[in-house]
Parts: C-alpha cells; structure tokens; sequence
C-alpha cells in the first residue's frame, strides 16, 4: 500500500465527472487500499479516488471512532437510488479543503447501490454519519464540492483563499493529530 498526495482545491481535477468502473480487479483493489492508507494517514473519514487524481467512480470510507477497530468499507460504482425528504444538518470538512468546514444540509437517509470488494451488486440504506459521508464522496465522483451546498457568498470566499494560497505557497495542511470521529466535525472526506 502507498499514501498518495491528495489534491487541493482549487485543482480542477477536482470539478471532473468520474467514469464508470468496468470490473474489479487486483489494480483496483490495489488503489482502493491506496486509498484507505491515505485516508487514514490524512486522517479523514471519506476519501473518492478523484482526490487523488484517479477519476474512477470509487469511494472508501471507515466511521470507526479513534479507540476501535477499523471497519473499512469499499463503495464501487456507487449511485444513490433514493433519499429521503427528511433532512439533517452536518459540519462537514473536506480533505481536499484543508481546515474549512460548514454546515451542510442534506437528505437524513439514502439508499446506495454500488458493487463491493468481490465484485458483487449490493445496495446499504444508510443514515446519520454514513449517509453524510456517501452523499459528500458520491458528490466528489459528481465533480461536486460541499462548498457547493452553501451560499454563494461563502463559497467564493473559500475559493479566493485556496487560489489565493496556492499563488503564495501556503496552503493549508491537515493537522497530522488524530481527530475525533464524531461531531462536531463528522464528515471530513
């Protein structure tokens, strides 16, 4: 496994729509435990593989909080076939917005369908933390930002300062600290 550098807004890698995974194979499967590794060196809870510059639709995530065992999950193909008009309220984060975070309003339960590890159909209906980070990493495969869900007005603040940063060499970095798993900053991805 290897830690990949993960790109940063305003990379517009990040604004690509990513393709369709044709089959499961040792490469992908290789590149989804690339993903896990980085995701887990950020450390985040989300990580699309556009963040890292492969525009392939596949997502991995792991909620475990910091004192349990890891649970990582693959999400391949993944596809969102259903929400509910219930919504819920989120701060999320991103790791490819390093040290931003807003409230992000979305759906309270979805259904995902996506393909797994072995290469098998399966659908989770998800809520809470989990339907959070899917929807942000399927916005990701999307070519869409959780800045996106916010106002106008903030979001072109945000994209000011990482242009802005990137000119003068200071962009923001994740601190390496190990961060809680849970609120009040539960969907960094």
């Amino acid at each position: 496994m290897a830690i990949k550098p993960i790109i940063i807004l305003p990379d517009s890698k990040l604004r690509l729509v990513s393709a369709p995974i044709e089959r499961v194979d040792a490469e992908l499967l290789q590149l989804a435990d690339d993903m896990l590794e980085t995701m887990y060196d950020a450390p985040g809870i989300g990580l699309a593989a556009i963040q890292i510059a492969v525009p392939r639709r596949l997502v991995v995530i792991d909620l475990a909080k910091e004192d349990e065992p890891p649970e990582p999950q693959v999400f391949i193909n993944p596809e969102i076939v259903w929400s509910s008009d219930e919504r819920s309220v989120y701060e999320e984060g991103c790791l490819s917005i390093p040290d931003y975070y807003a409230e992000v309003e979305r759906p309270a339960t979805v259904r995902v369908a996506y393909i797994d590890r072995e290469g098998k159909k399966a659908e989770l209906e998800a809520d809470g933390l989990m339907a959070t980070c899917l929807q942000h990493e399927i916005d990701h495969l999307n070519g869409e930002l959780f800045i996106d869900h916010i106002s106008k007005l903030k979001r072109d603040m945000v994209i000011r300062k990482f242009t802005k940063a990137v000119k003068t060499g200071e962009l923001p970095q994740f601190k390496r600290e190990k961060r809680e798993r849970e609120a009040p900053r539960p969907a960094e991805s």
